[in-house]
């Protein structure tokens, strides 16, 4: 058996798919985007190219976490100064960057390396209902 790798030819050009992330879970689509950027639900899959979709991701401010995690999960960041470590709630995430909360999760489940940073460039999330890529003619696209 050998493993087959598509020449930089055969890969189709990528689709703008539409999420809409009203009532929907942080982490459950978190996964979903990750799978779609990455490619790993076509059949001619290869880890090492950037075969995925764009997706566009619309009401990122009314994802929902479960449980308690609005109060208990924490976001750091550090400055590089002496004392410039930054703590930021998720609850206050939500509020000021909701986007960030979504692109942190699907950041973190893509590869490590130039091949993730490019993948990550293909998420566009969006607080509102309206973005810029209507020219784009993005599939609306149902998750669970």
């Amino acid at each position: 058996m050998r493993t087959y790798f598509p020449k930089p030819e055969e890969i189709k050009e990528p689709r703008w798919v539409l999420i809409d992330a009203e009532g929907k879970t942080l982490g459950r689509l978190a996964t979903q985007i990750a799978t779609l950027l990455r490619g790993k639900h076509r059949p001619d899959w290869t880890p090492n190219a950037a075969m995925g979709d764009f997706v566009v991701v619309v009401n990122a401010d009314k994802i929902r976490l479960t449980g308690k995690k609005l109060q208990d999960k924490v976001y750091t960041r550090y400055s590089g100064y002496p004392g410039g470590l930054k703590r930021i709630t998720a609850e206050t995430m939500l509020k000021t960057h909701p986007e960030r909360v979504l692109e942190h999760a699907v950041k973190g489940m893509l590869p490590k390396g130039p091949l993730g940073r490019r993948l990550f460039r293909r998420l566009k999330v969006y607080a509102g209902p309206t973005h810029p890529h209507q020219a784009q003619k993005p599939v609306k696209l149902e998750v669970k």
